[in-house]
């Protein structure tokens, strides 16, 4: 039952059955509400991003952020599974839910890019769930998610006729959203004259194959693996587990049925390699399916801002062994200070932990400064081999 659910809610197995593929008209991305994020007005990406810093003492201090209006490189982003409409896709109004996951895994780039995110007919989690009880209802759940993947490859090719104007850009996906950017560079970028124009793809939460052995090979042809902060046309991608908690068996989070593949992992703390400390912003506030995050201090002391960072707390580290290949995440605790000791992010369901999924709900945000780092220098790489052109 785990490996059906796990299968159901990550879309990260191309053998999901559903139903016939759809024939709904295209979307028309000319349209201003046929987005969530576009430069120069206020919408999702104007979500209000202000930190709480909780250092080891229990000592507080709040962080401001302020987006970069003059920017000068593109992020592209797809959301994961989060719609909570009744039917089997979603349409294309945006609800609380895709408006707070832009909040958590998307805005905050805006310090770095002008931002781009369309709304699309994803698979909802109504679907997913119906699935899971043993009812599934009619849904575009084809090997492609031919829906919703069409539609983003429409914003796609509306962006880059209308948008770039030569621009670089980085490409930005979680969970499903992830999925779909996967198919996208497949199809779209890879070996094809606009690759020169992708800084970089961060694929989160899903499981993209590489050659075993190598930075290269499977799901892409010639792009390769990230392994330094100021490399470009790579890909950042993992799948999060604690340290302590690993996959356990049937789970497909960091496994492929391939003996000459393996499951990409490109730590954001270390790219080169080995530990290193995770600069997390994490919601001060439970997620949809997640456990309710502990006091952040001892003794307890109110914070109203929508994040927490928690600088030293946590350190990241990719593992490849019998259990899977995946990003594992330490929690640095020590009881004799007065911070909290641990982190939420475990899918719960009726108050039991879903191994099988790890921390998959704050892949993004466990990681969020280092990544947004990440751009940052490569953006300034990329821009300089521009200049010298």
């Amino acid at each position: 039952m785990l490996k059906k659910i796990i299968i159901a809610l990550t879309l990260c197995a191309s053998s999901v059955a559903g139903s016939a593929q759809t024939t709904a008209p295209k979307n028309d991305y000319h349209q201003a509400d046929a987005w969530l994020c576009r430069p120069g007005r206020t919408d999702a990406c104007a979500a209000d991003l202000t930190t709480t810093i909780v250092a080891a003492d229990g000592k507080l201090k709040e962080e401001k952020f302020k987006a970069n209006a003059a920017a000068p490189i593109d992020c592209f982003y797809v959301y994961p599974t989060v719609s909570l409409d009744t039917t089997g896709n979603s349409d294309m109004v945006a609800g609380l839910e895709e408006k707070r996951v832009i909040q958590h895994q998307f805005a905050r780039f805006g310090g770095q890019c002008r931002l781009y995110a369309p709304l699309y007919r994803q698979v909802t989690l109504t679907a997913l769930r119906a699935r899971m009880s043993g009812k599934p209802m009619t849904a575009d759940m084809s090997p492609n998610m031919s829906l919703g993947y069409n539609d983003v490859v429409a914003a796609w090719n509306h962006y880059l006729a209308n948008d770039n104007q030569g621009r670089g850009v980085v490409l930005i996906g979680h969970s499903q959203g992830s999925g779909v950017l996967t198919q996208l560079i497949k199809n779209e970028i890879d070996g094809k004259p606009i690759q020169e124009k992708m800084i970089s793809a961060l694929l989160l939460g899903t499981n993209l194959t590489v050659a075993k052995g190598k930075d290269i090979g499977g799901a892409f042809r010639t792009i390769p693996l990230c392994r330094s902060a100021n490399q470009t046309g790579c890909a950042i991608s993992y799948v999060t587990f604690r340290a302590n908690q690993p996959p356990p068996e049937g789970s497909l989070f960091g496994r492929t049925t391939s003996a000459d593949l393996a499951i990409a992992c490109t730590n954001p703390a270390a790219l080169a390699g080995g530990s290193g400390a995770l600069h997390a912003y994490l919601g001060n506030g439970q997620a949809s399916g997640g456990a309710a995050p502990p006091a952040w201090t001892k003794p307890a002391q109110e914070i109203k801002t929508p994040f927490v960072s928690v600088p030293g707390l946590l350190t990241g580290q990719c593992v490849s062994n019998d259990k899977g290949s995946y990003l594992a995440v330490t929690v640095n605790g020590n009881p004799a200070d007065a911070r909290t000791d641990e982190v939420a992010g475990d899918v719960v369901t009726n108050g039991q932990v879903q191994a099988g999924w790890g921390l998959h709900l704050i892949d993004a945000n466990v990681a969020m400064g280092n990544l947004v780092n990440i751009v940052s220098q490569q953006a300034k790489a990329y821009l300089a081999k521009q200049t010298k052109k």
